[in-house]
């Protein structure tokens, strides 16, 4: 019964992290990141002079029919010719439901739901501004597609300006690639010094956190600065207070669920990081970048990236080296990096995710296995000395002094650790957890298939298989368990009703981490019967 307490105490303990974590997301503090003065031999003072929204924002850009329409093996983008804003992304490879072909669409601009990048010259003699309006591009097609065979794209849209300035806006696209180069190369035909900058911002329609007290899941903003090397910005933060962050580097995002948009300026330039929230309940997260000086008869060219598609960590880091924390394992991230790494191998492997977590679970236990011998022969030794346990209580009756005492030399005497039990679960809570943070977060397992029924493992069981099968294993572990016979009668019946409560538990949990789960329980109860059989043996059982 000792055991089936621990398990008391996980599921207890994984109950309380669920509804931490809600409250987290429910009442998130607001984020002060300290301000940060950055020298630059390419910067001055940035200007704020960001065009809120090319017009009215309620009205459906999309209804447009200039829109340019940018297909690649990875992405279907449209850019709109006034700002060149890109106001849809649909990534190709990535399917709204899993049995649909409709591509997963990240980027979207509506009657009800808004949701693009813009991007744009702003400052002195900027061709974007909240008093001017945005800049209305000319291009020589509306349909751009990456062919077969062809390792890039360039999409060009160009405007000249009254006093004969040309800019072009390019966009370049990389086969296999989700991030987009957004360059504009400026050529200074006048007679005076142009002062120009940079700036990108993913703009959003606020909506409610995603996901449940189960998998909740993040929607919001985050940024990165040299001082602050990942940290999540959420609506309500944005709402109480604008973020005005200056640094070296930097970028900043909007993230969902398994997806993040992220513009990602020079990390060599000075840029400031900035939010807002607009009328129409609209929150921007973006930059401004390094003010440029161009030289009457010479070229500029001024540029960031953007990414738009799946949280996929080596992508991610390749464009920058904390851009990939996206992917954020919470405060066990330390644990759950190499339990992804692990999970990585063993599906290079088998190529099956579900095996994969198989064997991860069977590492896992695995290397336990020493502390799971240790607890099960330490509650073994305790039950045999529940007898002197109560002759003593007896002796000494309320003397807790007495009977502290006398515990501690007895324990000493059969080499006894009253702990012994509890350190294998300290240690398996952190891995469940981390392991749940890297089921929950790694895209990868979004639409992964197993096997028969289950068809993705990154939801729930639809026929609840697993987690009936998940609370069979706890009711046979039950069993297995030797009764204390100082158990109190209404503990007992609590431990027998535990099956039922976590098989509930986990009705509503992906089906990777049942699977966990089962398979966990399974290997302990093979386990056990190794344990106990080497037990009783030394007469211990």
């Amino acid at each position: 019964m000792e055991s089936q307490r621990n398990i008391l105490l996980i599921g207890l303990l994984f109950v309380s992290f669920l509804l931490w974590q809600q409250w987290q997301t429910d009442n998130a503090p607001q984020v002060a990141a300290p301000q940060t003065q950055v020298q630059s031999n390419i910067s001055a003072e940035p200007s704020s002079d960001v065009p809120e929204a090319d017009g009215n924002l309620s009205a459906p850009v999309m209804a447009s029919t200039n829109l340019i329409n940018v297909t690649t093996d990875q992405l279907v983008l449209k850019i709109n010719p006034l700002g060149g804003d890109i106001v849809y992304a649909a990534l190709v490879k990535h399917k709204t439901e899993i049995d649909k072909n409709d591509p997963f669409i990240l980027l979207e601009q509506s009657s009800d739901f808004n949701y693009i990048a813009q991007s744009g010259l702003i400052g002195r003699d900027g061709i974007d501004s909240s008093t001017k309006g945005r800049a209305q591009f000319t291009t020589t097609s509306s349909d751009f597609t990456l062919a077969d065979g062809q390792d890039s794209l360039t999409v060009p849209l160009t405007l000249v300006t009254d006093t004969g300035v040309s800019y072009t806006k390019v966009f370049t696209f990389t086969r296999g690639q989700f991030d987009v180069g957004v360059d504009y190369k400026v050529n200074n035909t006048s007679d005076k010094s142009l002062q120009l900058q940079m700036y990108g911002q993913i703009k959003q329609t606020i909506k409610p956190t995603e996901g449940s007290m189960m998998m909740p899941t993040y929607r919001g903003a985050a940024f990165s600065t040299s001082d602050v090397r990942y940290e999540k910005y959420d609506f309500e933060d944005m709402a109480d207070k604008n973020l005005d962050q200056s640094t070296l580097g930097g970028w900043a995002a909007m993230l969902q669920h398994y997806f993040v948009s992220a513009w990602i300026p020079p990390a060599t330039d000075a840029n400031t990081i900035f939010s807002s929230v607009t009328a129409g309940g609209y929150a921007n997260i973006g930059f401004r970048g390094a003010i440029y000086d161009v030289a009457p008869g010479s070229e500029q060219s001024i540029s960031a990236q953007f990414y738009v598609g799946p949280k996929d960590q080596t992508r991610l880091s390749a464009i920058s080296e904390t851009l990939n924390l996206v992917v954020d394992y919470g405060f066990l991230w330390w644990l759950a990096v190499p339990i992804y790494k692990l999970l990585m191998f063993f599906q290079s492997l088998v190529t099956n995710w579900g095996i994969a977590i198989i064997l991860i679970t069977l590492t896992v236990r695995g290397l336990l296995y020493p502390l799971t011998k240790a607890q099960y022969t330490s509650m073994a030794k305790m039950r045999n000395l529940q007898p002197k346990l109560t002759e003593m209580k007896e002796r000494f009756g309320d003397d807790r002094q007495k009977m502290g005492q006398a515990m501690m030399e007895l324990y000493k005497k059969e080499k006894v650790n009253p702990m012994g039990g509890c350190l294998p679960i300290l240690l398996q809570m952190p891995i469940f957890i981390a392991l749940y943070w890297v089921l929950l977060e790694s895209y990868e397992l979004r639409h992964a298939p197993f096997m028969l029924w289950i068809n993705d493992l990154s939801v729930q069981d639809p026929y609840y298989v697993l987690p009936l099968l998940m609370g069979a294993s706890m009711f046979l572990m039950q069993k297995m368990q030797p009764v204390a016979p100082t158990m109190d009668p209404m503990q007992v019946k609590m431990m027998q009703w535990m099956p039922v409560i976590f098989t509930v538990f986990f009705l509503w949990f992906p089906a990777g981490l049942v699977l966990y789960w089962l398979v966990g329980n399974i290997v302990a109860i093979t386990q056990q019967k190794i344990i106990y059989a080497g037990l009783e043996k030394k007469g211990l059982k």
